[in-house]
Order: structure tokens, then C-alpha cells, then sequence
């Protein structure tokens, strides 16, 4: 989710469940240590709960960084396993470390000695020649030693080798009786499926062999899908009644932020998804591509892609 789940991206998702548990962007130690940490760390304290997702694979790093977290107020922070781009195996974290199961304990360890919230992490079930069932409850294993309780698996291998960042995501086979097992051979850790998930009923069928589930690509994509969590998932009513009032929502958020200095296409980027499947979603993601980067766009944007929608629902009524 590296570039998509921003503040911005997710203040609007918090909209639409008040139960979910979001997750930053992975950031790298690097960045908190030596960038502009308040860019990478700022959050409003609406998205709560609210994990920070680190990249690194150096323990005394880590520590530091999840210190800060804590002293931010982030709810949980998160050890990403899991990512397999070049970068960041260049840089020794992501996906290349369920390799060094010794290493992923250390920083583990480190990281709890740190602060006092949840330390977890998200991996593959598996990359490039682990083959067998076996290594990755050793991966498991070595980790929960540490003190690791919850555990977020991604229901695919990553090659790192051969195959695009984008083609983790997609081409090696989905395994969830693995990550099912898993829960049964680890009853006392919190085991929390991921991976091509897409509908909250199958989200529904997961969590009778699992302890949690995670979305993302489809949260993105089509994020009215979050807007019915709270019934569906945590016998609470839902926060919002309509996509139009998601969007009525926004708007004193992204005027607010424009006048901080905040580009309004860098909020507006993050609802295109919004009337996925409606009458009207081409116009209204065309309308907020074309004009949300022009100079001197503002919230008007917003308001007038939803014209598109209601022009359309006009078009769309049988003729009398």
C-alpha cells in the first residue's frame, strides 16, 4: 500500500468504518531517523486505531522508531516481512527477511523492549525456494519466541527473483489452508489472513478459520466496500448511510487541509473508487483526474464530480 494509504486516504476510510484497524504506508527507519519524520509520522486523531508500518532490519533502528511511535499515540506498530520490490531488498527489510528468522526475532525483541504497545508483523507465507509448509512455522515459531503475538499473513509466496512487484501481488497461487493451519498449530497467537480478499463475504467465511482479516487493494479500489465493516463484521451500525454523505464528510476535512497548503488532488485522489459500480463513476473520476490538479482547484472539484453522479441517476430513471 506504499504511496495509497496516506493520512488523507485514510481520515476518508475512517469515515466509513469506525471499527477497522488502519495501517500506514510502510516507512522506512531510514526516513523516521534521518528525513522529515513529522510528514511521515502526522496523523489526525480520528484515524485511530491506527498501526505504523516500518520497513528495517536493524533492531537498534527499529527500537528507535517504535519508541516514537509510541510517543505519538500510534496503536500498535507493524514489521513489514512482507514486501518484495527491489528497493526494498536492496535495503535488507520487507519480504527478503522470512529468510533471516533469527534476525525478524531480534528486531522483534528490540522493538518491545522499546514501548509498550503491540509489536506485529506481516509476512508471505513463504519466498522464492521455501517450498514447504515446515519453514514457514519455523518463521513463525522463531518470531512468537520473541514475543510476537499477532501475526498478518499475506496467503501468497513472494518470488524475488523473476517476477515485478506487481506480479507478487497477482500470479503466485493463493494458499489460505496454510494460513488456516497455521491458526490451528498456533492456537495462542492472533493469526490474521490476507490476500485477494474482495468481498466482505468472503472476509466473512476467513474469520471461521482465522482471527482477523486484512484488506487492501480492494479497500482502495472500491472503499464503499468498508462502508458496511461495522454491520457486517462487528454487529455495529455502520457510520454512514450513503456515498454522498462520505463526500459531504470530506469536504470540511480537504478545505481544511488546502488551507494548510495541502493540494486538493492530493486528497481527491484517494475517493475515485468511491461510486465503483454506480451510474456516473466514469464522469466522476474524469472529473476529478482532469480538474483536481489544475491551479486553483479546491473543493468545488468534489461537489461538482457529484453532479456527475446525480446527472447520471437522472439519465438512468425510466421515462414516464
Amino acid at each position: 500500500m506504499m504511496n495509497w494509504s496516506d493520512r488523507h486516504c485514510r481520515y476518508f476510510w475512517r469515515l466509513l468504518s469506525a471499527r477497522a484497524r488502519l495501517y500506514t504506508e510502510m516507512v522506512t527507519t531510514g526516513a523516521l531517523i534521518h528525513g522529515d519524520r513529522e510528514r511521515f509520522m502526522r496523523f489526525d486523531s480520528q484515524e485511530q486505531p491506527l498501526a505504523l508500518q516500518l520497513g528495517g532490519s536493524d533492531p537498534g533502528e527499529l527500537a528507535r522508531c517504535a519508541q516514537w511511535a509510541e510517543r505519538r499515540g500510534y496503536d500498535e506498530v507493524n514489521l513489514n516481512c512482507g514486501c518484495p520490490s527491489d528497493r526494498v531488498q536492496s535495503g535488507m527489510f520487507g519480504a527478503c527477511l522470512m529468510a533471516r528468522p533469527a534476525l525478524v526475532a531480534e528486531c522483534v525483541a528490540a522493538m518491545r523492549e522499546a514501548c509498550q504497545i503491540p509489536v506485529t508483523v506481516k509476512h508471505r507465507i513463504g519466498i522464492d525456494a521455501m517450498e514447504s509448509y515446515q519453514e514457514l512455522v519455523d518463521f513463525v515459531g522463531t518470531v512468537a519466541a520473541a514475543g510476537c503475538r499477532v501475526f498478518i499473513v499475506h496467503a501468497r509466496k513472494a518470488w524475488l527473483r523473476g517476477l515485478s512487484p506487481r506480479e507478487n501481488r497477482e500470479v503466485p497461487p493463493l494458499n489460505y489452508p496454510w494460513v488456516y493451519r497455521l491458526k490451528q498449530d498456533f492456537p495462542e497467537l492472533v493469526i490474521v489472513i490476507n490476500g485477494g480478499i474482495q468481498s466482505l463475504d468472503s472476509a466473512a467465511a476467513h474469520l471461521l478459520q482465522t482471527d482477523g482479516v486484512m484488506l487492501g487493494r480492494e479497500a482502495y479500489q472500491n472503499p464503499w466496500l468498508l462502508a458496511d465493516v461495522d454491520r457486517r463484521l462487528f454487529a455495529q451500525a455502520n457510520p454512514l448511510a450513503s456515498r454522498q454523505q462520505a463526500i459531504a464528510d470530506m469536504l470540511p476535512y480537504a478545505a481544511q487541509q488546502q488551507s494548510l497548503g495541502v493540494p486538493i488532488n492530493h486528497i481527491t485522489r484517494h475517493l475515485l473508487g468511491l461510486y465503483q459500480g454506480v451510474p456516473g463513476a466514469r464522469q466522476f473520476r474524469r472529473h476529478i483526474s482532469e480538474r483536481a490538479h489544475l491551479p486553483g482547484a479546491g473543493i468545488e472539484v468534489l461537489e461538482h464530480a457529484q453532479h456527475c453522479i446525480s446527472a447520471a441517476a437522472v439519465r438512468a430513471r425510466p421515462a414516464a
